[in-house]
């Protein structure tokens, strides 16, 4: 807390200075780490206040001043506070702050995995709504007969990356596939891949010009009838990493350029934290479970059950899960990370 006291002090005499807007995206950045450390010091406060209000009503308690109920009552608002405080203290690297960038593919499987490959989209769509954080579609390559071969999204706002990150991973589903006319019960899966939204401000990722290869083509998908007629879409290989990203969100190419730079700077972050991750996996063994791209969690349809095979986090409610009732998962995640231990699985 002493820290984050001294860095609001810091941030807050930089705003004091009279040219302090002329760069409004640095501005904007120091402003939203202000904002940032402020909630966790008010937290901290609350927690304190909640703390004492307990020693107090407890010394009352012992002087018959109050009843067993009110201190009970104190002691439930109190630990509920602080194990909230608790968790949200997992998200405690840079990067988790963070906006998130969550691309889907499809895997193997025709129509049945580009329609599981939809399904994701919404369901990561609603919790974001449900969550009040701001969804800008990216990119959307559509399925020959139903869903989506292909999508990224943007979800804007403060720690959506620290609360996705534990979603990276192959994501399974069984069920009765609406696509078999035979009726069988059928498995298919589709990747998922969350990385943090890089801001101009946030850190220094350089990118060589000759190192990056630029082509533009004709979006396809929802936007508007432009998209059809203008080559305005943008697709941006990095050589030296063979990282590809591509932009069809905004009318103009130059706009999709801007756009799919910055998804880049992000997507070589991402790759700088990977490979921080795999070294510090060498050394602890015990997480060689957590590797990005593995399969992470089964939703099987029809036995109405979806677990994640990382925590071991259960539900018995697949529609709820599917319609955005991700937290249970997210935090589950979150709390096994700090201390992995092997889960089995139910099949």
């Amino acid at each position: 807390m002493d820290n984050r006291v001294r860095e609001i002090e810091d941030l807050t005499s930089q705003t004091l200075d009279p040219n302090f807007w002329n760069d409004s995206k640095r501005a904007e950045g120091i402003q939203r780490k202000i904002g940032i450390n402020k909630k966790w010091v008010d937290e901290y406060h609350t927690i304190a206040r909640e703390i004492d209000d307990l020693e107090g009503i407890f010394e009352f308690q012992k002087e018959g001043m109050a009843s067993e109920e009110e201190v009970d009552v104190q002691y439930a608002k109190a630990a509920g506070i602080l194990t909230d405080a608790e968790f949200r203290s997992t998200l405690n690297q840079k990067e988790d702050e963070m906006s998130a960038v969550l691309n889907i593919n499809a895997g193997a499987g025709g129509t049945e995995a580009c329609d599981w490959s939809a399904m994701l989209l919404r369901m990561y769509r609603m919790w974001a709504d449900k969550a009040g954080y701001k969804v800008i579609d990216i990119f959307e390559q559509e399925g020959e007969t139903a869903g989506i071969k292909s999508a990224t999204i943007e979800i804007r706002g403060d720690f959506s990356y620290g609360w996705l990150k534990g979603e990276n991973g192959v994501h399974r589903l069984v069920r009765i596939s609406p696509f078999n006319s035979q009726g069988k019960r059928q498995t298919t899966f589709a990747s998922v891949f969350v990385y943090p939204l890089v801001e101009d401000n946030d850190i220094e990722i350089v990118i060589r010009p000759d190192d990056i290869e630029m082509d533009v083509f004709r979006a396809s998908g929802a936007g508007g009838q432009h998209v059809n007629r203008t080559e305005s879409a943008v697709r941006l290989r990095h050589l030296p990493s063979g990282v590809v990203v591509e932009c069809q969100a905004e009318r103009s190419q130059h706009q999709n350029r801007d756009r799919a730079m910055n998804m880049l700077r992000s997507r070589l972050y991402a790759l700088e934290l990977r490979r921080r991750q795999e070294e510090k996996d060498k050394v602890e063994a015990t997480k060689s479970k957590n590797e990005w791209g593995s399969q992470i969690r089964s939703y099987v349809l029809d036995d109405r059950w979806v677990k994640d095979l990382r925590s071991g986090h259960k539900t018995h409610n697949p529609d709820a899960v599917l319609n955005g009732d991700l937290d249970p998962f997210l935090k589950a995640y979150l709390m096994w990370q700090s201390n992995p231990v092997p889960v089995e699985d139910d099949e």
